[in-house]
């Protein structure tokens, strides 16, 4: 591509960033040369975020740019395997495609369009509604009255339903067909046959004829396509409102923060700040990017984004998130993560993520809706063929209508619509309640879990625990024992060692840095303090190198009994004494193991402390059935063998060590205070890191389960009612014929119902 043309072509485009939100300009935007042939875009404002333009589009003669996200931006609801780059609609079930990653400010173009589709219909199938009702009940006709309805109805079927023909045809080009296929095909043959029996109705067999007259169906076909289109328009308004909770959470970010530069604030946008900068934060302010206080401290409500319900105190050292709310205090922060790397844009991304992905249960309703479609014609055929054989005369006139209204009251979309609704509302509803959902699978089996198993640091525990006991072995010092195993754990993400890092500052303790560290899974660590070779971990671990601990055995065991964790130390070999660390249960954990236990779900904890310290916090939460002393490798295997047996198995833990058996559960729970490689291993993550989430998070998929169940049953009762009254089931009983507008507008509420039954989820109690 000469540089002309490349030119010519950035200028035929535009893009926002979907990170920053900021317009990038094509004319200042880089060329690379490894993208010629393709129109990407690499914003300047430090957000480093590489992404292809959609096309521009124009409303009202004016441009409308596009906020497109990296790789394929849209993909359907119902078909989530559908994706492409920019709006459309999916060639499957012709529904519009939405946003892979939402940005929050999406111009919603199919919902203009049909607005201004659907003032047309109406504008035009009023008067056209009330011709025909007035010959029926007042028997008054004006002069070439078929060519006043022809012109009244056909710019209503003909372009105001234009979109529901080219999806229609579109659907039969890809072999999918689907609900345009049949609203096509009935309002194409009821405009179809209108207009012969008013240009030629002498070719219009007789039997058709009512007192002598071809009837045509011109209002019916304008009807038709008016209400589809109030249902279109009331649906994707629904739909929107699915994703309302990203559009909460994009928005919890501010556009501006105040830089702290060479002793004065300035006031920038937030697509500035890069790694390192120093923002001021003043009370009432919104916290704009992560990072950490390096002076002051403040009151930060982080509801918004963990569920935490009150304001957390944030001092020097202290982390705080984008999005959160400094209620009150003034402090001045470092940016450690800017743009999409902030935990507020991961959530976002992961709960779009979610929100797009399929649950089990849907494959019912996609087995169903590969053959529907094709069904109802089949049914459409046979119900003319029956009516015209056998119905009343005019007998093909009454044909026509009954074979019309089957094709327009069959709804496959509602089908469709059953999940992906659901799961959208639920794990946007969970994002608002600090639970993030990795997928929809995860939502789904959570409601089908009889088996509970927990890890106690950091699950059961509040991971936050403190030194209680420090004894030295013969020939040892407190104080130096303790310095050592500071010096080995420093840096360690683990709380037992953060819990011996605060003990070591209480008395005043500068540790050494270790070298050669290295880290023995579930078992201990070991490395090289002050030129001695300190190894840090459980009795078996220092046991296992020939290190004799039975000295302290006594006080080490009544440790335990109290709940506490012990440690073993030994230096150059030489058994060096044990630290005693307490972790308090977190207060929530008793209510919450009742609530499982209450519903019949079986609770294992796995931990590997001592015995001693694992029944003094079993008995204390009425736990009968836990495990001590086990590796990680036992944890996966205990739920492996307990998936073996036939349950349905949870894993809840925070911890490294917890990463293969969260990996092996069937719904893996990680406590978002933990450490990164459990929270990737999950499949559902608690972002305040409370037990009393794992309650919510049952609760939610259990109401999710069911708002499913209920609208598949709904689409299914509908369906089977709705198709057999539209081919005349009632008729030889009650005389009475379903008219194809009463069939469109039943099968317009029918799609909206389903949407609306999902939103429930928005309010559920958790």
């Amino acid at each position: 591509m000469s540089e002309h043309t490349h030119a010519h072509h950035h200028h035929t485009h535009t893009a926002i960033d979907p990170v920053c939100g900021m317009t990038v300009d094509p004319e200042t935007t880089p060329h690379r040369a490894e993208h010629a042939n393709k129109p990407y875009f690499f914003c300047s404002a430090g957000c480093r975020t590489k992404f292809v333009a959609a096309p521009v589009r124009y409303l009202g003669g004016k441009p409308v740019a596009e906020k497109v996200v990296p790789g394929a931006a849209y993909n359907c609801p119902m078909h989530p395997e559908v994706r492409q780059q920019g709006p459309g609609s999916c060639p499957k079930c012709g529904m519009a495609l939405e946003p892979d990653v939402a940005t929050g400010t999406e111009v919603n173009h199919e919902l203009i369009d049909f607005m201004r589709r659907l003032w047309v219909a109406v504008i035009l199938t009023a008067p056209l509604f009330v011709l025909e009702m007035g010959s029926h009940l007042f028997g008054f006709h004006l002069h070439n009255m078929n060519w006043v309805q022809f012109a009244l109805a056909t710019p209503v079927v003909l372009w105001a339903g234009q979109p529901f023909f080219v999806r229609g045809w579109a659907s039969v080009m890809h072999r999918h067909l689907n609900m345009f296929t049949l609203i096509a095909m009935g309002t194409g043959i009821a405009l179809l046959f209108s207009v012969v029996a008013t240009v030629a109705p002498q070719i219009i067999p007789a039997t058709f004829a009512t007192s002598g007259m071809v009837p045509v169906y011109y209002e019916a076909a304008a009807v038709i396509v008016t209400l589809v289109l109030l249902g279109q328009v009331l649906e994707l308004r629904a739909r929107e409102r699915t994703s309302g909770a990203i559009r909460g959470l994009i928005n919890l970010a501010p556009k501006t923060a105040l830089k702290v530069q060479d002793g004065t604030d300035i006031e920038i946008e937030v697509a500035m700040i890069v790694v390192g900068d120093l923002l001021r934060i003043k009370p009432g302010e919104k916290i704009p990017v992560d990072g950490v206080v390096v002076e002051g401290r403040g009151a930060v409500d982080q509801s918004m984004v963990t569920g935490e319900a009150l304001p957390v105190t944030r001092e020097i050292k202290d982390a705080v998130l984008a999005g959160t709310f400094n209620t009150s205090g003034s402090f001045v922060m470092r940016a450690k993560k800017v743009g999409a790397d902030t935990l507020l844009s991961q959530i976002v991304h992961l709960v779009s993520q979610a929100q797009r992905s399929q649950a089990p249960i849907q494959r019912v309703a996609d087995q169903v809706s590969a053959c529907f479609a094709p069904a109802v014609i089949i049914v459409a055929v046979l119900t003319f063929g029956i009516w015209a054989a056998f119905g009343p005369a005019p007998s093909l006139s009454m044909a026509l209508v009954a074979a019309v209204s089957v094709l327009i009251i069959a709804c496959p979309c509602t089908l469709g619509l059953a999940t992906p609704m659901s799961i959208m509302v639920a794990v946007g509803r969970a994002a608002q309640a600090g639970l993030l959902i990795k997928n929809a699978a995860a939502l789904e089996r959570f409601a089908r879990v009889d088996t509970l198993v927990l890890d106690k640091t950091g699950t059961l525990t509040e991971g936050r625990p403190d030194v209680t006991l420090v004894r030295a072995a013969a020939g040892f010092d407190e104080n130096t024992m303790l310095k050592a195993a500071a010096g080995l754990e420093r840096g360690s993400e683990h709380p037992l060692a953060s819990a011996i890092l605060r003990g070591a500052k209480a008395r005043s303790l500068t540790p050494t840095p270790a070298l050669e560290f290295q880290s023995i899974v579930g078992k201990g660590v070991s490395g090289i303090v002050g030129g001695k070779r300190v190894l840090l971990g459980s009795a078996g671990f220092l046991r296992e190198n020939n290190i004799d601990t039975a000295e302290l055995d006594n006080e080490a065991n009544d440790a335990r009994s109290a709940g506490a964790t012990v440690i073993y130390i030994a230096l150059d070999y030489q058994f060096g004494g044990i630290i005693g660390i307490a972790d308090p249960i977190k207060q929530t954990a008793p209510a919450s193991l009742a609530y499982f236990k209450g519903r019949g779900l079986r609770v294992l904890m796995l931990t590997g402390d001592h015995a001693a310290t694992a029944a003094a916090i079993a008995k204390r939460l009425g736990l009968e059935d836990f495990r001590a002393e086990v590796t990680p490798q036992d944890k996966a295997d205990v739920i492996a063998a307990l998936k073996a047996q036939g349950r349905v198995v949870a894993m809840a833990g925070d911890g490294i060590n917890d990463a293969p058996a969260l990996t092996v559960a069937d719904v893996g729970v990680a406590m978002g205070t933990g450490t990164d490689i459990a929270m990737e291993s999950a499949g559902i993550t608690l972002l305040k890191g409370d037990i009393a989430g794992l309650v919510r998070a049952h609760k939610l998929s259990r109401a999710t389960l069911s708002n499913i169940r209920q609208n598949l049953f709904f689409a299914f009762a509908y369906n089977v009612a709705g198709i057999p009254l539209a081919a005349g089931a009632l008729y030889p009983l009650l005389g009475w014929l379903l008219t194809p507008a009463v069939a469109a507008a039943a099968m317009s509420v029918s799609s909206v119902s389903v949407i609306a039954n999902a939103l429930r989820l928005r309010v559920v109690k958790l």
